[in-house]
């Protein structure tokens, strides 16, 4: 697989692979030993990139530095910290001394002695984005971390800790169906020369052709919660994945392609970290990074989307204040 840049000389695959859901968000927690099994046939497939989070459990950030303990130079492990406790519904909690505390914790649990890209999951709203960036700069002079990234963070946020600590990627949502990054936040990293790495690439899987109106979800899944996926709004969404698919016919490709196709021909800086549970998904997965689009095509894949409309928001309205500040 191609490689790309992130930021201040971070080198990736083109494509990433987002762990969470392998045991946290999408329902019950994919058996350890298939875990691992999908994080090193990754690899195998030339996947460099691999993202995890103290917020996603205890077992995630285990199954990832166990899986790819065997390989740990040749690969870049993205974690996070942010949360108090480490749980994403207590609210955030970046104080230097929490930095600190997960940066060793994550270390000792991915079997590792350097954090590669080290993010802070959410802007805290109680602690300066200096002193955030200002501990991962000495954590970075210290050796336990490389590089230094924000997640959901909006224009101010990324321009004051760029000013303390470059800042090498930001990750955040962007996919076909979710375009606001294009407003403000990509032409800010481009001025700066930070990387992007846009998380739910393929919509939350919507963007696969695998979910419609009559799809149940595990009682534990995310998804039950986000108003994008009500009944009634998948239902009336999948006039996108007609479109996709059409698309896709066209390229002989499958429309989870053409989606991660479309996100990489935007900009050289872009890494989508797209996750699966499912050996096949994953290499239909990696296929998209070989997907060329033309600008013809680029312009043709946008106006059929811009005659569309996208019903639901991203997030429930509690989630959604702590994103983009």
């Amino acid at each position: 697989m191609q490689k790309r840049i992130l930021g201040n000389g971070l080198e990736v695959s083109a494509l990433g692979m987002g762990c969470m859901g392998l045991s946290f968000g999408y329902g019950p927690a994919i058996d350890k030993k298939e875990g691992i099994k999908l994080i090193r046939e990754a690899y195998e497939q030339g996947i460099t990139f691999f993202d995890t989070a103290e917020a996603y459990g205890i077992e995630n950030e285990e199954l990832v530095g166990e899986a790819l303990n065997p390989f740990r130079k040749e690969v870049v492990i993205a974690t996070k910290f942010g949360f108090k406790d480490g749980n994403a519904n207590n609210g955030q909690d970046s104080r230097p001394e929490r930095i600190r505390a997960v940066a060793e914790e994550s270390l000792r649990r991915l079997k590792t002695d350097v954090i590669d890209l080290f993010y802070q999951h959410r802007v805290d709203p109680n602690v300066p984005m200096e002193d955030v960036a200002g501990t991962v700069k000495e954590l970075i002079q210290e050796g336990k971390v490389k590089y230094f990234g924000l997640s959901e963070a909006g224009v101010e946020s990324i321009r004051k800790a760029h000013a303390v600590q470059p800042v090498t990627a930001l990750q955040s949502e962007y996919s076909i169906w979710w375009r606001e990054p294009e407003l403000e936040i990509l032409p800010t990293l481009e001025e700066l020369g930070i990387g992007f790495v846009p998380f739910s690439p393929l919509g939350k899987g919507f963007l696969t052709g695998a979910i419609n109106e009559n799809t149940k979800f595990d009682s534990s899944d995310f998804r039950n919660i986000v108003p994008r996926f009500t009944e009634e709004n998948r239902k009336a969404n999948q006039r996108l994945v007609e479109l996709l698919s059409e698309i896709a016919y066209q390229k002989e490709a499958t429309p989870a392609q053409i989606a991660l196709g479309w996100l990489l021909a935007q900009k050289p800086w872009i890494v989508p970290i797209p996750g699966t549970t499912k050996s096949h998904r994953l290499t239909e997965n990696i296929g998209g990074a070989s997907i060329n689009l033309s600008s013809n095509d680029i312009k043709k894949i946008d106006y059929a989307f811009s005659q569309t409309t996208i019903h639901g928001d991203r997030y429930p309205a509690h989630l959604q204040k702590s994103v983009g500040k």
